[in-house]
């Protein structure tokens, strides 16, 4: 299987660097490489690209901005000289966030983490004989664990870790919130927080601006309540 990426990084010596790194890494294929997040518009919209290689300080745009443009942007690893920026890049389910200069050992680290990232999904995406899935695969204690959707309580955001909860334990995958959201079906998991996802069935009560799962206290947030209480109450609340 190969990876197909692009870099985007407006300094000449980075791209150099990551596009010989690239080279050396059997599983990934470069496709392209831009000094601006504008040049890479076209190839992004007229080729399958799988993974971005994006620095954040660069002119014009910022990669950060750069990616909340993209409606469908394909897993990114954020190479910068710049660290304080590694939470904004994590809020927005950023792969990996590499600060320049970046070793070998610590640029195979994310480029591992990106291929597994396509054999969970790829393993998830196995045909069910025509069936609705009713689980999926994660990678946690250096084994494939099978979980099934009716099973889970809630799920948080933890930087760069995804934290499960089900009736019986919790799972820590090293896994981007975004690509969880995207596999759970959304008639049976809401989004309350930027970093909280809850199974609508498992819910005990709404108290204030928390919901309560079992012992479990998750926050909602102001802007998501209003769409919150209309999925989980669906006009079923009972008045004199």
């Amino acid at each position: 299987m190969k990876i197909s990426c692009i870099i985007i990084d407006d300094e000449p010596l980075a791209r150099k660097g990551l596009r010989e790194y690239i080279a050396d890494t059997e599983f990934l294929q470069l496709i392209g490489e831009f000094e601006n997040p504008l040049r890479a518009t076209g190839i992004i919209g007229q080729e399958k690209i799988q993974l971005i290689f994006l620095d954040i300080q660069m002119p014009k745009m910022t990669g950060l901005d750069f990616l909340k443009s993209l409606k469908h942007a394909p897993p990114v690893i954020f190479t910068t000289a710049y660290p304080q920026y590694a939470l904004d890049g994590f809020e927005l389910n950023a792969l990996d966030y590499l600060v320049k200069p970046i070793s070998a050992d610590r640029f195979l680290k994310a480029a591992l983490r990106a291929k597994e990232y396509y054999e969970v999904r790829s393993k998830n995406s196995l045909p069910e004989s025509g069936n609705k899935p009713d689980h999926f695969f994660i990678k946690a204690d250096n084994k494939l664990v099978k979980i099934f959707f009716n099973e889970i309580l809630f799920a948080e955001a933890l930087q760069n870790y995804v934290v499960i909860h089900t009736e019986k334990t919790k799972y820590i995958t090293y896994l981007t919130f975004r690509s969880l959201e995207e596999y759970l079906p959304a008639d049976i998991f809401l989004r309350t927080h930027k970093s909280y996802i809850i199974s609508i069935s498992k819910v005990d009560s709404i108290e204030g601006n928390d919901i309560r799962i079992g012992q479990h206290y998750i926050p909602v947030s102001r802007n998501l309540k209003d769409a919150v209480m209309d999925t989980l109450l669906q006009n079923k609340i009972l008045k004199r």
